[in-house]
């Protein structure tokens, strides 16, 4: 496939685009938008060569092509599921943790070992910049575990792992070890229910060894984050910050050859652009479709809206280490002072349910005893005078500059919260940022609340848990509400010492009323995930864990 030809492909709309004013340049999107819905003469001739493609419009650049450095949705969709494995997969219709990498594996009596043996034959990609000379071994999954815990491993990057930091890996895993080519042990320092949940992850990528052998020889050794090798459905080719990432089909997959022969990553964060381009057939899938057109979309016959329950949450967290939120009465007031259900129609537009705790309901461990707090005004400036701050206050709300899974709408989530705060007589100002910025200073925890969320990449509730509230994600920054508990974190960490899921329950759900009586933040809403594709475009699902698979997509004339 010529790849300028591609080019175009991703960048035919944007010259002349970019010459029109920007008042303009809203106008004409707009009746882009308006008219594609009505007319299907808005899609072109298509070239041949493009069929054997797949043009998934994302909302933003990624992160990183290391899926252990990051937790973002936007960076996962992008890179974990395309080029890499894991020792573990999660069969997405029953949640079971099911053989990746890892053909079979065996957990010690104590609950303290695991011998996982890896599947023969699993080649790494070959690229202009590394051919490997050997298929997958052991010593690739010590490499790329021991680059986390290890401080004096030569691709230890200090503070750079905030899952794996987030749920204590360097405590919990002593050592691991190849015991011959194809078995790796693992030995931790105490049982632990969720291990393999986070084997299953997609944080949990398998790297090459071998790869990073030959960058430290080159000295070239931070290439391994940007110029990825893995075993994955495809193999990187290129990058254009902001533009577009282009992947090629790997030939030796193990799994079987991914259907596209080429897959793109159009980065467009407008949302109305990210549609338009929907219309015109230059994306076939776009990420997050936004909520309030889903019903208008879904009146074009070349369009299907894909919706599913997923394992997510939104929440207003509350900076707990800053004044006044590091007063109980504050947290509980601020939650009865706003206005849930009418958050639910005009955020949500009735595709989500609304939160009692972080745990969806789907969860095994949700409990059914919780209620939402109420919308109450005249209790909340009870609380505030209470708490010495009959007056009100001022503070700041940081909202998202994207969609997400979680909060379709931020700013306008922000808005709503905005109101119903100056009805108790605080003064809240609407803060957000170009969205890497946001997410660099909200780990530097500058912000006094924030409208954010969390898609969970396993069944497992310590998922949810722990790296948004435990001590140690305090310390990441994946805690947003920066709130350390030792009463909260002896309950999460009782419940993963045992197998027994009554016992694990039992803990969950106290930790579920601690979190309510506490509220360092208030859980909002769990959404229905949704995506937008062209009809002809078949062989995408919505996986309920996250992330998304773009190997069995397929484009077929109708």
């Amino acid at each position: 496939m010529n790849l300028n030809q591609d080019l175009d492909i991703n960048n035919n709309i944007k010259p002349a685009f970019s010459r029109i004013p920007a008042f303009s340049r809203i106008v004409v999107l707009s009746c882009v938008l308006l008219s594609c819905v009505f007319i299907s003469a808005c899609q072109p001739q298509l070239p041949e060569q493009f069929n054997s493609s797949i043009v998934y419009c994302t909302e933003g650049s990624p992160e990183s092509f290391n899926p252990q450095l990051i937790t973002s949705g936007t960076t996962i969709d992008a890179i974990s599921l395309q080029l890499y494995d894991r020792l573990l997969d999660v069969d997405v219709n029953s949640g079971e943790i099911i053989p990746g990498l890892a053909l079979s594996w065996q957990v010690s009596a104590d609950g303290k070992e695991y011998l996982f043996t890896l599947r023969p034959g699993v080649e790494f990609h070959h690229t202009e910049y590394f051919s490997p000379s050997r298929p997958l071994q052991a010593q690739d999954v010590v490499f790329t575990f021991n680059r986390i815990s290890d401080p004096d491993h030569p691709y230890h990057l200090q503070g750079a792992y905030p899952y794996f930091q987030s749920v204590e890996w360097s405590e919990l895993v002593k050592r691991v070890s190849a015991v011959d080519s194809h078995t790796v042990k693992f030995e931790l320092s105490q049982p632990n229910s969720s291990f393999l949940s986070t084997l299953s992850t997609d944080f949990s990528a398998i790297l090459s060894a071998e790869y990073a052998s030959q960058l430290l020889a080159s000295d070239t050794p931070a290439l391994i984050d940007s110029l990825p090798i893995g075993t994955g459905p495809f193999v990187f080719k290129e990058y254009q910050k902001d533009v577009l990432i282009r992947y090629y089909r790997h030939p030796k997959y193990w799994r079987g050859l991914a259907k596209p022969e080429q897959l793109v990553f159009d980065i467009v964060p407008n949302n109305a652009r990210r549609m338009a381009k929907l219309f015109t057939h230059e994306c076939d899938i776009i990420a997050y479709p936004r909520v309030a057109e889903l019903k208008l979309v879904s009146k074009r016959a070349d369009v299907d809206i894909q919706e599913s329950t997923s394992m997510n949450v939104g929440f207003w967290a509350f900076n707990t280490q800053k004044p006044p939120f590091d007063n109980v009465k504050v947290r509980q007031a601020l939650a009865l002072a706003i206005n849930r259900e009418a958050i639910m129609q005009a955020v949500y537009y009735g595709h989500a349910t609304a939160a009692t705790s972080l745990l969806p309901p789907t969860s095994w461990a949700y409990d059914p005893n919780l209620v939402p707090t109420e919308y109450n005004p005249i209790a909340a400036k009870a609380l505030l005078t209470e708490a010495g701050y009959g007056k009100g206050f001022s503070m700041n709300i940081w909202a998202m500059p994207v969609q997400r899974l979680y909060n379709p709408n931020a700013i306008k989530m922000a808005e709503l919260i905005q109101a119903d705060l100056a009805q108790v007589g605080i003064n809240a100002k609407i803060i957000s940022y170009e969205w890497n910025s946001f997410r660099r200073k909200l780990t530097n925890y500058e912000h006094d609340s924030v409208l954010i969320g969390w898609a969970a990449d396993n069944p497992d509730p310590d998922n949810f848990f722990r790296p948004l509230l435990s001590c140690s994600a305090a310390i990441t920054g994946t805690n947003r509400a920066n709130w350390c508990d030792e009463n909260f974190d002896q309950l999460i960490n009782q419940a993963i010492l045992t197998a027994d899921q009554n016992q694990r329950r039992r803990f969950y759900w106290a930790a579920q009323q601690y979190i309510s009586e506490q509220m360092p933040l208030v859980s909002l809403a769990h959404s229905q995930r949704f995506q937008a594709l062209n009809t002809e475009v078949k062989g995408v699902t919505i996986n309920p864990y996250g992330g998304i698979s773009l190997a069995n997509a397929t484009k077929e004339k109708l």
